[in-house]
């Protein structure tokens, strides 16, 4: 179609393969489209609705499909390749896990292309930018252990079957997410501790090292020999078959208490992940006063000596105790 032209000028000319309709309220006709592959059948066919179902359904086969892949091809392959490398249950843990979620990122950006929903990535940017603020007050202290998670995993200051003490707590560590870190007491309760709270402060790591020092103070009497204590300590040290003899066992006299004279024992243990060293400490302990006890050397107990008199006055027939000094 071509348009005739004005003493002003040529005007605008349109050519079209067919006539122009146009709708009764003044408006261009809009064809129903969306939903993917499954819409497009279903609007063949003339269900009713079928961009809507086409686009649920496009979405969950989808998804579906690319998830699945995923956890039995992608996952799989990942793993072997973390093995390989010899990365212990620490380290694949929040691999493991960072992997799970990247494939369910690719699942539902995919899955939103092939039902015809647009691009998933705008949409997400749309989303986010709206709700920035709401998600930022929510999520912060969610953020504050994921990030704290990401420190523990690269600065290894436990690994998962590490005992650790933090503030009044102790225990082993069975596992460690990006959130969360779940500790086994001594008492066989679990502790879920959000991350945060094992960065923030001071964490002691006994097991830490191939080797640990264990410490114990031993009072005598001031009329015991210290020398011959001494002795019969190291000799108790070294007669335990766990306990090392390089570093060798030390005795230090280090506390003159009110009623005790304070040794100090030191002695070292192989491996304390896996040794029983609180067991270690007590049988060594329990021989050490054995051997006190057979030498005649006295472990003392705290005493309180009181001076002053006391006076007896007859009160009405009765009897009071009057403290002199």
């Amino acid at each position: 179609m071509a348009l005739p032209t004005s003493p002003l000028g040529p005007r605008l000319a349109v050519t079209s393969p067919g006539p122009l309709q146009v709708t009764p309220s003044g408006t261009l006709p809009i064809t129903p489209s969306g939903g993917g592959p499954i819409g497009t059948f279903l609007r063949g066919v003339g269900v009713p609705y079928a961009g809507t179902i086409g686009a649920v359904a496009s979405f969950v086969v989808a998804f579906a499909v690319v998830y699945l892949a995923g956890r039995w091809v992608v996952l799989p392959l990942v793993e072997r390749m973390l093995d390989a490398r010899g990365l212990d249950r620490h380290a694949k843990s929040p691999l493991t896990k960072l992997t799970h979620l990247g494939i369910v990122f690719v699942a539902v950006a995919i899955a939103f292309g092939f039902a015809g929903l647009g691009n998933f990535l705008t949409s997400l940017a749309t989303i986010a930018a709206a709700a920035t603020l709401a998600i930022g007050f929510a999520l912060q202290d969610v953020v504050k252990n994921f990030v704290s998670g990401v420190f523990i995993f690269t600065d290894h200051p436990f690994r998962i079957g590490d005992w650790i003490e933090w503030g009044d707590y102790s225990g082993v560590v069975e596992d460690i997410s990006l959130r969360v870190t779940r500790v086994r007491t001594f008492d066989n309760e679990l502790l879920t501790v959000p991350n945060a709270q094992l960065t923030d402060g001071v964490i002691k790591n006994p097991v830490a090292y191939d080797r640990l020092r264990v410490r114990f103070l031993f009072g005598i009497g001031y009329d015991d020999d210290v020398a011959a204590a001494t002795e019969l300590i190291v000799e108790a040290a070294e007669a335990h078959a766990e306990i090392l003899d390089d570093p060798e066992p030390v005795v230090r006299l280090t506390k003159l208490g009110d009623s005790s004279v304070g040794l100090e024992a030191r002695i070292w243990v192989a491996d304390p992940r896996h040794a029983d060293w609180i067991r270690i400490r007590s049988e060594f302990v329990a021989d050490v006063k054995s051997r006190f006890d057979a030498a005649d050397i006295t472990i003392p107990f705290p005493q309180r000596e009181l001076s002053g008199a006391l006076a007896l006055d007859g009160l009405d027939g009765g009897v009071r105790l009057v403290a002199e000094d």
